[in-house]
């Protein structure tokens, strides 16, 4: 299935500027792997899998990426430390500096598209120095027939030169040598100075989160979606850590995706990707067997550990905690083809809240929903940094902020206003800890959570509660008081403490958190999202 799209055609890359480059087009996976370890650039693991390393950098550098500020962004894009403007005068610059250090190189180009939904295909070109970068982006973006190859024209050119750094930063706009720049205009994702490949496949996402909802109508979302045998969707946001890849990983139901996706006026749910990139980071096929696997001949691995007879350690991050995969989806086998589906029923938002205060499910009214939404919580456990005793919130707007170049009230509010259509239900979910903060009490069972979002998703939560839930008094959100399958003492966090003091105490420094987070979205939030704000100061 991977090299189904081979073709030995040559492609040169001067109406890019690109000189006497010795180009390769449209390799298969197995060539740019062979060619990837013939030339040092990367090793087979004990099954064959390529890993490679990506050097200096092991993670996005989000302090380095930029938007070109030109009339097309100016008044729209949401400015700050998320989204940094540079001049369209450094951004050629930069073009014509990387495009010079292309010239006379061997590169690997090659095209795909992002965006499963015919209607909203948007065709890319990449054209990348390492071959290894190049087969990330068949792993992670669309793979085109080749009948669809004959006529392919792009709408987007990814450039991609880890090999080269602006040595006066500076004076051209940047903090340092590697930089990550999108050009709406020309439609260029520029990237210098990093082998990270995830700076592709969100450089590119980050366009479409822009351009989707400004041009098309679509919100773009981060993250997962399946579909069940009757058709019904359901989406989970949440950030790292909360159980978004292994929730929506269920054997029951066909996955669409498990990162990006759109949501369209037609109320149908597309994946963005043609991959999936997931944290490895102590893997075991106990906790995550789709994604463990998943890891093949195909598959890439970056910056994980292994000894000499290519047995990987997942446990050892002595190069970095965000050790990663890559694979095509079609390396999972219980898929939805094409990836897109009609009817979003339900969503969850997933939150590892390391201080046990909110339920392990509860329903959210519109304006919570959006309110969470623009919030995206969760919590880093105490441990995970030096000084750190107790658990640290963790805020990331729409549970994607660093790839979202809008204001997220803007996407917020496409969200209320979709699920209002579609007549969809909003759950938030609580993977996080019971019967006390993290130290204190345990980490949820996964059987319980399982069990929740079945019983979401299937209408027996409903139907067991009959529309009487219990009001949270800090959160206002509204607790099921019985769930099939799972111990009515679970779903009450306050009952699983033993401690009403404590836990309201709690409540309510998790309740002004949220609060001081939200301040600088305040004036941007309508009457009804301001509503689904936490209470505070909650007597006993």
């Amino acid at each position: 299935m991977g090299d189904s799209t081979h073709t030995t055609k040559t492609i040169s890359l001067e109406q890019y500027g690109i000189i006497n480059a010795n180009s390769h087009y449209q390799l298969t996976p197995s060539e740019l792997q062979n060619i990837s370890t013939s030339k040092g650039m990367g090793k087979e693991t004990k099954n064959g899998t390529l890993a490679i390393n990506t050097g200096k950098y092991t993670g996005r550098s989000p302090q380095d990426r930029f938007l070109v500020r030109d009339n097309y962004t100016q008044d729209r894009v949401w400015w700050g430390d998320t989204n940094k403007g540079i001049s369209s005068e450094n951004f050629d610059y930069l073009h014509l500096k990387v495009l010079e250090y292309l010239s006379g190189k061997e590169l690997y180009v090659r095209d795909g598209y992002v965006c499963a939904d015919p209607e909203y295909k948007t065709n890319v070109r990449t054209i990348a120095e390492y071959p290894w970068s190049n087969m990330f982006v068949y792993n992670m973006f669309l793979r085109p027939t080749s009948d669809e190859l004959k006529d392919f024209n792009e709408d987007w050119l990814v450039v991609c030169a880890p090999g080269y750094e602006c040595d006066e930063p500076e004076k051209h706009g940047l903090r340092q040598g590697n930089f990550s720049i999108l050009n709406f205009t020309k439609k260029i994702a520029l990237i210098g100075g990093s082998a990270y490949t995830g700076e592709m496949k969100k450089g590119i996402f980050s366009a479409l989160n822009m351009i989707l909802p400004v041009d098309r109508n679509v919100l773009p979302m981060h993250c997962s979606a399946n579909v069940g045998a009757d058709g019904d969707t359901a989406i989970f946001f949440g950030l790292s850590g909360t159980g978004k890849t292994t929730l929506s990983a269920d054997p029951n139901r066909r996955l669409i995706g498990d990162d990006e996706h759109g949501w369209t006026s037609e109320n149908s749910i597309f994946n963005f990707e043609g991959g999936c990139y997931a944290k490895v980071i102590d893997l075991t096929e106990e906790k995550e067997p789709d994604i463990f696997r998943a890891i093949k001949p195909g598959a890439i691995l970056e910056n994980v550990v292994f000894d000499d007879n290519g047995d990987i350690n997942f446990m050892d991050s002595s190069i970095t905690q965000n050790t990663r995969v890559s694979y095509p989806i079609y390396h999972i086998d219980n898929i939805q083809q094409p990836s897109f589906a009609k009817n979003p029923t339900n969503i969850f938002f997933l939150t590892a809240d390391a201080f046990g205060v909110l339920p392990p499910i509860s329903k959210l009214t519109p304006g919570q929903a959006a309110y969470h939404f623009i919030s995206g919580y969760t919590a880093k456990v105490a441990g995970t940094e030096a000084g750190i005793t107790e658990p640290v919130p963790s805020f990331s707007a729409c549970f994607g902020e660093p790839f979202m170049p809008l204001h997220p009230t803007i996407y917020a509010e496409m969200l209320s206003k979709k699920m209002q259509e579609a007549g969809v239900n909003v759950w938030l979910v609580n993977t996080g800890w019971t019967g006390g903060p993290y130290g204190v009490g345990t980490r949820m069972k996964l059987k319980y959570t399982r069990a929740m979002i079945s019983a979401a998703m299937n209408g027996s939560l409903e139907d067991a509660n009959k529309g009487n839930y219990h009001v949270h008094s800090v959160f206002g959100v509204q607790q099921p008081r019985t769930c099939p399958n799972v111990p009515t003492e679970v779903l009450s966090p306050r009952q699983t403490w033993n401690n009403d003091e404590g836990y309201y105490k709690t409540a309510d420094k998790l309740a002004n958190s949220f609060r001081d987070n939200f301040k600088k979205f305040e004036s941007y939030a309508n009457a009804e999202i301001m509503a689904g704000a936490p209470n505070i100061k909650v007597k006993i």
